[in-house]
């Protein structure tokens, strides 16, 4: 295969891969989109965070980012605290029941990875996941680079 021709197969892959990723998080949890999940693993890992934070870590519109916070507040998986530096300043946290329907939804989301590839390798499962770390590791900044369009 051509470098051209692979590059337009991993496009297009990567692509069914995102729509079926945000499908599935639908039916995981009907109140918790791709985004929202996402959100909720970088503040579990994060243990807190701005807003701002979260729109330049996945090189989101503030906007995006707003909506989707509120939405999470809304249904009482974050809350809103003051900066304990600074005053003026919110930081996001989960709640107990953010951490409980992230948990629930994580482990949704292994078991489907783990039934999808339960036939594949040793060896390609590991293949594969060094190819998605070098994948992932090698993203430039800016929402071209990021794939906006998946």
């Amino acid at each position: 295969m051509k470098p051209a021709d692979a590059v337009e197969t991993i496009q297009r892959e990567m692509t069914a891969f995102a729509r079926r990723a945000r499908a599935a998080a639908g039916r995981m949890h009907p109140e918790l989109s791709l985004v929202s999940y996402t959100l909720l693993g970088h503040l579990e890992e994060s243990g807190r965070c701005r807003a701002t934070d979260l729109a330049a870590h996945y090189a989101l519109d503030k906007s995006t980012v707003s909506r989707q916070v509120t939405a999470l507040e809304r249904a009482g998986l974050i809350e809103r605290r003051p900066d304990a530096d600074d005053q003026r300043v919110q930081v996001l946290h989960l709640t107990e029941a953010g951490r409980r329907i992230l948990a629930q939804v994580t482990e949704s989301r292994r078991a489907a990875f783990r039934e999808r590839l339960a036939d594949w390798p040793a060896e390609d499962l590991a293949r594969f996941a060094d190819y998605l770390v070098r994948y992932n590791a090698g993203h430039g900044s800016g929402r071209h680079a990021q794939g906006r369009s998946t």
